[in-house]
């Protein structure tokens, strides 16, 4: 048996990692947070809506010059913790989905600070990216967030 290792190129010079890369973290510092807003009305998606943090800055502008993925979506905390939640993240003018969760806050199933993994298509420099949220209560709730994600060197 031969093993192969396929070399994957990394934002860090004369560094070559194998089987993995460096993820980047949106936001991308400690005092911005970045929060989804589910539709006031009980299981109903909100409208598409680009993905930005505290600090006007969008997750779309990160892909804006390399195409890349998302790796994961980690919650932070959510605003209800009562209450199923479910997430669709998208990216284009079409709305091609990239992943789809259903979670739950502390005192349903588990803890609401987990990693939601990502198997996500690439997405394409340039294009932007939307997320829609909705819960079983007629609340617009929140859940706060933050994005793993990777570029792709041209």
């Amino acid at each position: 048996m031969t093993l192969r290792y396929r070399y994957t190129w990394s934002f860090y010079p004369n560094t070559w990692l194998t089987e993995h890369h460096a993820t980047l973290i949106f936001p991308d510092d400690t005092n911005l947070t970045c929060t989804l807003t589910a539709h006031a009305s009980a299981n109903t998606w909100s409208s598409w809506t680009e993905i930005a943090d505290s600090g006007a800055t969008t997750l779309s502008s990160k892909f804006a010059i390399y195409e890349g993925h998302i790796v994961s979506v980690v919650v932070e905390s959510v605003s209800e913790v009562d209450t199923i939640y479910m997430l669709e993240l998208s990216w284009g003018s079409s709305n091609s989905v990239i992943s789809r969760w259903r979670l739950a806050g502390t005192t349903k199933f588990q803890n609401p600070s987990h990693q939601l993994r990502v198997r996500s298509p690439h997405i394409d420099a340039g294009e932007t990216i939307y997320y829609r949220l909705k819960s079983a209560a007629a609340v617009a709730n929140t859940m706060l967030v933050h994005f793993r994600y990777y570029l792709h060197p041209l």
